[in-house]
C-alpha cells in the first residue's frame, strides 16, 4: 500500500506541474493593435505604388477604402469586446480550468487504478534478482536454474553430474557452444560415452549452423567406436557426406541407418528424407526380433577418427570445395548455397561467402523467397565474424 501511494502523490505532482501554468490568468494579447499595424502597412504600401505609377488611380482608390473598411471592423469588434463583462469572462475559463484540473487529479488515477486491478496482479510480492537466487527457485524460471548450476560448478569445477545436467539445458536455450563445451567437460570427467559424444557432436553442429564440422565429425566417430549402433551419429555422418558432395556415402549411410531403425522409431522419417535427398532407396524397416545390422563401417569410423586436426580442417575445406564445385554446374540449389555461405563463414573466409552470396543472388534474382534467405545469411555471416574480420 506504501508504494500504491506513493505512485499515487506522483501522479498527483505530475498533474499539477502541467495545470499549474493553466490557472495563471494571462493578459490578453494585443491582436485589435497588431491588425491595426499591418492595416497601416496596407495603406503606406497602396499610398507608394500609386505615387510611383505602379497602380493605377482608381485601383489606388479602391484598395484603400477597402483596408479603411476592414480598419472600421476591427474597431467595432474591440468595442464589442469591451462592452462584454470581464468578470464573467474570467468566471467561465476558471470553471472550465477547475474541471479539466479535477479531471486529471481524480479520474485519470481512478481509472488507471481499477484498470491494474482488473489487469494487473496487485497482490503479487516482488520477486528481487538476489531473493530469487537464493531462494528455491520455479522450476520453470529456466534462467534462475541455469544460474544456480553454474554457481556450483564454479565451486565444484569436477562434478561431472552438474555438466551432464547443464548442457542439454543450454542447447534448448541457444547457447550451442556452452552446450559442447559442457559436454566436454562430462566427458572429461565422467569418461567418454557413445551418448555424450554424439551429443557433443550435435552442439558443435547446431553452434554452426547445421555445417558438420571436423570437431564434430571426430565426436560422431569416436560414439560409433563406442557404439556402432548409435544413430544420431550414423545420422550426421551421412550428413557430413551430403555436405562434403559424397552423395553415394550418404545413402549408404542412411541407408544402413534406416535397415536397423524401427517402423515406429520417432526419427525414422527424418531418414527416409534425407535418403531419398541423396537419391537412394529406403530398405524395409526391420522385423521385431530380426538380428541388427551394424552401424557405419569400421573403416568409416577409423578414417574420419584417426585424422589429426590439420587433417581435419583440410577434410571440411576439401567438402567446402566439392560443394562450391557442385554448384557451379547445378546453381538451382538454393540450400546448398546457403549450407556454402554458412561453410565460409565458419571457416573464417569472409571474402569468399560474400562472392558466394554474390553469385546466389545472380541465380536467384528472380526468386523473392529466395532473396529473402540470402539477405538472412548475410546477416548471420556479419553477426558470426563481425565488422572489422578480413577472414
Amino acid at each position: 500500500m506504501s508504494l500504491f501511494a506513493a505512485f499515487a502523490l506522483m501522479t498527483a505532482l505530475a498533474a499539477l506541474a502541467v495545470l499549474w501554468p493553466l490557472s495563471r490568468v494571462r493578459a490578453a494579447r494585443g491582436a485589435h493593435d497588431a491588425d491595426l499595424a499591418v492595416y497601416r502597412d496596407q495603406l503606406a504600401e497602396i499610398a507608394r505604388d500609386a505615387k510611383s505609377g505602379r497602380l493605377p488611380k482608381a485601383e489606388a482608390e479602391a484598395a484603400r477604402i477597402e483596408v479603411a473598411r476592414r480598419m472600421l471592423a476591427a474597431d467595432s469588434a474591440q468595442e464589442a469586446a469591451a462592452i462584454e463583462d470581464p468578470a464573467r469572462v474570467a468566471r467561465q475559463v476558471t470553471r472550465r480550468r477547475r474541471a479539466a484540473a479535477v479531471f486529471a487529479l481524480l479520474f485519470v488515477p481512478v481509472f488507471a487504478a481499477g484498470l491494474y486491478g482488473r489487469l494487473g496482479s496487485p497482490r503479487l510480492p516482488g520477486a528481487p534478482l538476489a531473493e530469487r537466487l537464493t531462494a528455491a527457485p520455479d522450476r520453470s524460471d529456466v534462467a534462475i536454474l541455469v544460474r544456480r548450476v553454474e554457481e556450483h560448478l564454479q565451486k565444484n569445477p569436477n562434478d561431472g553430474a552438474g555438466y551432464e545436467i547443464l548442457a542439454p539445458v543450454y542447447l534448448r536455450i541457444g547457447r550451442p557452444e556452452d552446450a559442447a563445451r559442457a559436454y566436454a567437460e562430462a566427458i572429461r570427467i565422467l569418461g567418454p560415452s557413445a551418448v555424450r559424444h554424439s551429443s557433443r557432436g550435435e552442439a558443435l553442429v547446431v553452434a554452426s549452423d547445421g555445417l558438420v564440422t571436423a570437431d564434430a565429425a571426430r565426436a560422431f566417430a569416436d560414439a560409433l567406436a563406442l557404439d556402432p549402433n548409435e544413430p544420431r551419429s550414423a545420422y550426421f555422418l551421412g550428413l557430413a557426406a551430403e555436405q562434403d558432395g559424397r552423395a553415394e556415402d550418404a545413402a549408404r549411410i542412411w541407408g544402413q541407418l534406416l535397415a536397423r531403425t524401427p517402423a515406429n522409431a520417432p526419427y525414422r522419417p527424418m531418414v527416409a528424407a534425407a535418403l531419398a535427398r541423396v537419391g537412394g532407396v529406403a530398405p524395409a524397416a526391420p522385423v521385431a526380433g530380426a538380428p541388427v545390422q551394424p552401424g557405419p563401417a569400421a573403416a568409416d569410423v577409423a578414417a574420419a577418427a584417426s585424422l589429426s586436426t590439420d587433417e581435419r580442417n583440410a577434410m571440411v575445406r576439401g567438402m567446402v570445395a566439392r560443394l562450391a564445385e557442385r554448384l557451379s554446374t547445378e546453381p538451382n540449389d538454393i540450400e546448398g548455397w546457403l549450407r556454402l555461405v554458412r561453410a565460409y563463414g565458419v571457416l573464417g573466409d569472409k571474402d569468399k561467402a560474400a562472392e558466394a552470396l554474390k553469385t546466389a543472388r545472380a541465380t536467384f534474382k528472380d526468386n523473392a523467397e529466395a532473396l529473402g534467405r540470402l539477405d538472412a545469411a548475410e546477416k548471420e555471416l556479419a553477426a558470426r565474424t563481425g565488422p572489422g574480420d578480413k577472414g
